[in-house]
């Protein structure tokens, strides 16, 4: 890893180690351990199968976003490879590991399968900001949580509009793009064959039957992760409220999108865990039940994630040595173009 990458990882870094310390200051292991003894082991087996049907609608999402040019097996094995690569390497370079595997097992390029990972990933944020946004006034002592959520929910449905208007507007956004870039001709070249792939990727919102069943599955894939996160509350805390699988889910979601170690470590703990606690007043339980959906996460991504890799010969390593080759490979047809 160069020097560039190591500065650009150290707010992550410092960030996720704070939090743990933190974390680990304030809870009580003995009572963490105790939480981990007392936990209903049947709701956490039933938690641990619905995480698992989860990743499967997840797949039937992004195959519906790629239009089914890909096979729902090859969809849903480089779904998981995303996550666990997302789980141990920087920058979310997950998302871009997916985009890279999938176009070598389909006839989809890279920049094809790219947008849908954005559109996608919005979503999320949308859904996630709606439902916290929701929760937040049964929730006494996270009243200023809500414009928050509301203000991110706000943003990414902004996001949403501007790329559906983009992609009803292809031919206006390309001959903006060209008009505006005359003047460097690398850029114009490199740019244009970019933003064209990526206005086509943006192609299954101009498709209503399409976008219906993206909505749709995601509905349910939302849903699902509601009743998971209820159940796994209940596992530790008999006298959780649907609601609070709500409110832990809103928390979770944004605090694996701040800066971090891979995997949100630290992060996700600090959110999902500083929610519980918000609702049970018992931190120590809070930090088991934050630890028992990393290990959850990480077994059930890991487990598709590794066969698939090993099913085409690759390691983690190898992934991540091929995406800085394809980076500094652009960066280097740039530099000579220029």
């Amino acid at each position: 890893m160069n020097e560039n990458a190591l500065k650009k990882m150290l707010p992550g870094l410092v960030i996720s180690l704070t939090l743990v310390a933190a974390i680990l200051s304030f809870v009580d292991l003995r009572e963490v351990a105790e939480a981990f003894r007392k936990a209903n082991y049947a709701l956490l087996a039933v938690v641990f199968g619905l995480g698992i049907a989860w990743l499967m609608v997840r797949g039937l999402v992004w195959r519906t976003l790629l239009r089914e040019r890909a096979s729902y097996r090859d969809t849903f094995l480089t779904l998981t490879e995303g996550y666990l690569l997302n789980n141990f390497l920087p920058f979310r370079l997950g998302e871009l590991g997916r985009a890279f595997l999938l176009s070598r097992k389909s006839d989809l390029k890279f920049v094809e399968v790219l947008p849908t990972i954005v559109i996608e990933r919005v979503t999320d944020l949308v859904f996630s900001a709606a439902i916290f946004a929701a929760s937040v006034p049964f929730v006494v002592g996270a009243g200023g949580a809500e414009r928050f959520a509301l203000g991110i929910g706000g943003a990414m449905l902004l996001g949403l509009a501007a790329m559906y208007a983009l992609a009803r507007n292809r031919v206006w956004a390309l001959d903006v793009f060209h008009n505006a870039s005359h003047r460097w001709p690398v850029v114009q070249r490199l740019g244009g064959r970019f933003l064209e792939s990526f206005l086509t990727g943006l192609g299954v919102l101009n498709d209503a039957w399409l976008s219906a069943r993206f909505f749709g599955w995601m509905t349910l894939n939302w849903g699902m992760a509601i009743v998971q996160y209820y159940l796994l509350a209940l596992a530790y805390y008999p006298q959780a409220q649907p609601i609070w699988g709500m409110f832990s889910l809103g928390a979770a979601a944004f605090g694996g999108a701040i800066p971090s170690l891979p995997g949100a470590v630290g992060t996700l703990e600090g959110a999902y865990g500083g929610a519980l606690t918000l609702l049970s007043g018992d931190q120590s339980t809070a930090f088991a039940l934050a630890l028992t959906w990393r290990v959850f996460n990480y077994v059930q991504s890991g487990a598709f994630g590794l066969y698939a890799l090993s099913r085409e010969g690759q390691t983690i390593g190898d992934i991540y040595r091929e995406l800085l080759r394809l980076a500094n490979r652009e960066t280097a047809s740039e530099n000579q173009n220029e």
